[in-house]
Parts: structure tokens; sequence; C-alpha cells
């Protein structure tokens, strides 16, 4: 069997892949069995020396690989082991920290969901969740352990997006920049047919032939407001190399566009004729006659609201899916979806709304959620379902075809800030989560 590349597992950055080809390090008792110790104590959860050890060996491992690849010249004197062994533990300790605050917060993953994701995993490697317990085996990866590292990473995924990344303030300056930078990038792309009207003056302009050839640019102007023909007048009284074929420059990309009139074009709609525009050269008159390569976004869109109930200490997901069984139930008989999302909801953002998710789009939300409201009709009250954040009920209460153009260019501009931005936060956010924390280190 040719062996496979697991894509995801690269990308979800799990840390123990694999034990093959490591020796053991934990130490043999009385009886000859290996025996564990506590590399560290975080707040009321430890730091294993068997997953210190094994750490410490990929990563030894890891340095080792790049080392060989790099040509000898090039090469570095690898870090002292006392340095690795201080950074796999302070990853670990990490790790231990961010999990126990996501068990504070409810934060769990499903075997449902956790399925689902690893049969992603497996399609991407053209084998099905069957198969990749073998798979993974034949590249030295043991399956249990892969289903909780998947599990622990999902579960931190989930608690950066609520600690960290729904939390950076997008400023609106920053916004401005960024739309004003797309916009130029955009139109940077786009085809403009335009033609011109130049009225010239000499290199060494007197005043007075400033003056006469302004006034003659301001009469050409005012006879295209009263709607003459601008390829006639441009004919008739341009002085470019394209006055005889009424002044056309043609089909230009908008980074082709001349500088001097570039920012004009670009505001301006099909048909319009720009204000007299000076330039050394003298004076110009532009017409934008056509645009290609701009296209409107429209998006059929659905407005939706649910309600949303969490596994707990107490409630199990087999109660909570019976608890909104219940919730569905009323509704049906009657009682207002509004007032009982307001009442049981566990989403902070929407139960305020009565469930409203507002109007959104395909793609807007995780793919188990996507899935229940693709076999929703308009009214309809969905069935119990769960996705990674809890348990769901869901209705579809109106469907629009929208213009989504400008929405869509903030909603880039507002994940291309946050990008900038996530790496500092999630550091400074980890920084505070490590302070905070109780550790005491015991290697």
């Amino acid at each position: 069997m040719n062996r496979k590349v697991f894509p995801s597992l690269a990308l979800l950055g799990l840390w123990s892949i694999s034990m093959f080809g490591w020796p053991q390090t934990r130490e043999l008792g009385g009886t000859g069995e290996l025996l564990d110790g506590i590399a560290a104590i975080v707040d009321n959860g430890i730091v294993l020396r068997s997953e210190f050890n094994e750490r410490l060996g990929l990563t030894i491992n890891a340095l080792n690989q790049i080392q060989l690849q790099t040509p000898p010249e090039q090469r570095r004197a690898m870090p002292a082991l006392s340095i690795l062994e201080e950074q796999v533990l302070e990853q670990l300790i990490l790790h231990q920290v961010q999990l126990q605050r996501a068990q504070r917060f409810g934060i769990i993953v499903s075997d449902e969901f956790l399925n689902q994701v690893l049969s992603g995993v497996a399609e991407e490697a053209n084998l099905t969740l069957e198969d990749l317990p073998n798979a993974l085996a034949e590249e030295g990866i043991d399956y249990a352990m892969y289903r909780q590292d998947t599990r622990e990473q999902l579960i931190l995924d989930q608690l950066q997006q609520r600690d960290v990344i729904a939390r950076i303030i997008i400023a609106p300056r920053e916004m401005e920049l960024c739309l004003s930078r797309s916009e130029q990038n955009a139109s940077d792309e786009i085809d403009y047919n335009i033609s011109h009207i130049l009225i010239g003056l000499p290199s060494s302009a007197t005043d007075n032939e400033v003056n006469e050839a302004h006034k003659r640019v301001e009469e050409i102007y005012e006879r295209l407001q009263t709607g003459e023909e601008f390829s006639q007048l441009a004919i008739a009284y341009s002085e470019s190399q394209t006055a005889l074929d009424g002044g056309a420059l043609g089909w230009r990309k908008g980074v082709q566009l001349p500088t001097l009139f570039a920012s004009e074009v670009i505001a301006m709609e099909a048909g319009n004729v720009s204000d007299q525009i000076q330039s050394g050269s003298g004076f110009h008159i532009v017409r934008l006659n056509d645009v290609r390569g701009a296209e409107t976004i429209m998006i059929d869109q659905i407005r939706v609201r649910h309600i949303l109930l969490r596994p707990n200490e107490i409630l199990d997901g087999s109660a909570v899916m019976q608890k909104l069984v219940g919730i569905r139930n009323q509704i049906i008989e009657g009682d207002d979806f509004a007032t009982l999302a307001q009442a049981t909801s566990e989403d902070p953002v929407s139960s305020a709304e009565g469930g409203d998710l507002g109007w959104v789009g395909p793609g807007t939300f995780v793919p188990e959620f996507e899935q229940q409201l693709a076999t929703l009709g308009l009214a309809e009250l969905s069935e119990p379902f769960q996705t990674r954040f809890g348990w769901h009920i869901v209705e579809i209460t109106e469907r629009r075809s929208y213009d989504t153009t400008e929405e869509t260019k903030e909603l880039k501009c507002a994940e291309q800030i946050r990008s900038t931005k996530l790496e500092e936060e999630r550091e400074l956010w980890l920084r505070r989560l490590r302070d905070e924390a109780f550790v005491e280190k015991l290697i």
C-alpha cells in the first residue's frame, strides 16, 4: 500500500503524532512494568512525564530532519537539550491550561462530530473512516492517540474563536483604509473603455494662453452637458493624437489607465463625462464609454433563528436533546419561538434577539448546521440536531436574493484585518493564561 498523506494532521498542528521509533524513557518498577510520573502540576491538572518524553522525542526528530535537509555549509548548531526541554514543557503546560479553560466553559467535541472530521481526513486520502486506523498504523500513527489529539485541537479551536478571534476589534479607520485599497486593487483588473479631448498648451504657455485654453475647454464641457456627441467634439476640437478617432482610447485595464485621470475614471459610471482636468500638456475631458469586469455579487439569503442548548455537568447530550424536543413541541403547540429563545437559548448573542441569527448566505455556518438548513422549507421547524457547539433547533423565517457586493468587500477586509492581528492577540492571550495559572514544574 502506498504511503498516505493526512493533510489535516499538519493543518491542525497536532502534537502527539507517533511513538514509532522513539525509545521509552519511563522507568521500570520492581515488577518490570513501566511507571509513569508527573512532569508538572497545572492548576487542577497534570502533565505526565510520558507526554513530555514523547513530545521531546518528536521535537528532536523534527530538528534532526531539518538538519539533514539543510546543506552542510548552512547548518547551525542544535539548541542545548536543556533549552528544548524547557520549551517542550512550556508548550505542554499551555496546552493543559487551555484544555482546562475550555472545560470550564463547557466546550466539548462529540464523538459524532469527531467522526465527521475524521471522515473528511480519510476522504482527502481517498479512504473511508473504517480504513483510517490501518492507514495510520502504516504511517506509524496510533489511531486512538490521533483521535484524542484531533478532539483536543478542535476544542482549542473553539476556545480561541471565543476568547481571541471574536474579541479582535476593527477600528473604523482600519476598515476605511482596507476598503480603499481593495477598491483600487479591484479596479486594476476591471476593463474601462474611455475617450478623451485635449485642449493643449505650449510648454512655456503665458497666462493669456492658459486662460484662453481654459475658456475653450469650458465651452466644450458645456456643449457636452447639453447633449452634443463627444466623438464629434473630439474630432472638431481635440489636439490629441486620437482626435480623428473621436478621442477613443479604447479598452484599458484599470492599472493601464493614464495616471492623470485614473482616479476620475474609476469613480465614474458608464456614460459619464469628467470635469476639466489640467496637466502640463493642457486641459482634458474624459468620457467613460463602458465598463466590464465589475460584477455585482448576488446571493440567495435566508433569515434564520435558532435555540441552542449545551450539555453540562448535570445534563448530558441525551438529556439536552430531550429538553429541546420539549421546547420544540411547545412552539408547535403555539408558544412564541422568540420568547422561548430568550428564556432558554444558551447562545448569548442571538438569545437576546429571540434566537434571530439575521440574514445569512451559503457557507455561513458549520457544515452540520448548513446540512440541516438545506433540508428545511420556509417556516419549518427542525428536529433537534447536534453541532460542535451543542444541540439546536432551527427555523428559516424568510428568503431573498440580495446584492452583497459591498458587504462582501467589508467581510473580506474584516477577515484580512483580523488575520493580521490574530497572531499577536493569540500570543498575548496565551501569556495572560500562563501568568494566571498555578504551575509547579517537577522536572
